[in-house]
């Protein structure tokens, strides 16, 4: 009976290790199958809700135009007004772009626009205009007369040396080829620096007017505005 139960143990205890070991091959089994689904799935892309969606015709017409509408208006009288109250004035009439010059010629920066005042203005008071159109003021300092008509620099036309006496010495340098050699030097025997050109005036020049430019250096010599040239 003995022997039995030794072989009876034995059977049981195999028993049970097949079923541990069964129990085992079927988690393998399914952890292999999740693996090889996880891959699968990994390996087939997914498609992007709205990737490919395209932009309706009602959402293209609801974008931006490209042109501003404008508007037609009489141009206001500026002439007489100090440049500051001038722009702001046009500003208010709707004429929003606004640029201004020297009316002597001197090609001088108006800095501060309230130390000026308005001589001429590009489109005539009364005029019916669109309101995108520039309105250019000629003006000078307020101790200053304005000229009957704005002047403007000699051209070095033709190749021909300008006549610059009595021109500002900026105005005369802008005239000129950007490449030329310019010398400038005081006319009096003060013996000046000329740092600001606009505020000096031409007395003498070389070569002389009417003298063919050929690319050869230019002498001036000058005196600062309300001098009398020696």
């Amino acid at each position: 009976m003995a022997n039995w139960k030794v072989i009876g143990g034995i059977a049981a205890g195999v028993f049970i290790l097949g079923g541990i070991g069964s129990a085992m091959e079927d988690k393998d089994s399914t952890t292999s199958n999740d693996a090889g689904t996880a891959a699968t799935s990994a390996a087939t892309p997914t498609a992007t809700v709205g990737a490919t969606a395209s932009a309706s015709p009602d959402d293209k017409a609801a974008g931006p135009s490209t042109k501003a509408d404008v508007e037609k208006k009489a141009v206001p009288e500026f002439v007489g007004m100090g440049l500051q109250s001038a722009q702001d004035a046009a500003q208010e009439a709707g004429f929003y772009g606004l640029a201004s010059h020297d009316s002597l010629g001197r090609g001088r920066m108006q800095a501060f626009d309230r130390n000026w005042k308005v001589c001429s203005q590009s489109v005539a008071a009364g005029r019916t205009v669109s309101t995108d159109t520039e309105l250019d003021f000629g003006a000078v300092k307020l101790d200053e007369t304005c000229p009957a008509k704005d002047r403007t620099a000699p051209t070095a036309a033709g190749g021909k040396m300008p006549d610059f006496k009595g021109q500002s010495v900026k105005a005369a340098r802008a005239a000129l080829d950007s490449g030329t050699s310019i010398t400038v030097a005081d006319a009096s025997a003060d013996d000046r620096f000329v740092l600001i050109e606009s505020n000096w005036k031409v007395c003498t020049q070389t070569p002389k007017a009417g003298t063919g430019l050929n690319g050869q250096p230019v002498e001036f010599g000058a005196v600062k505005f309300g001098e009398p040239c020696p």
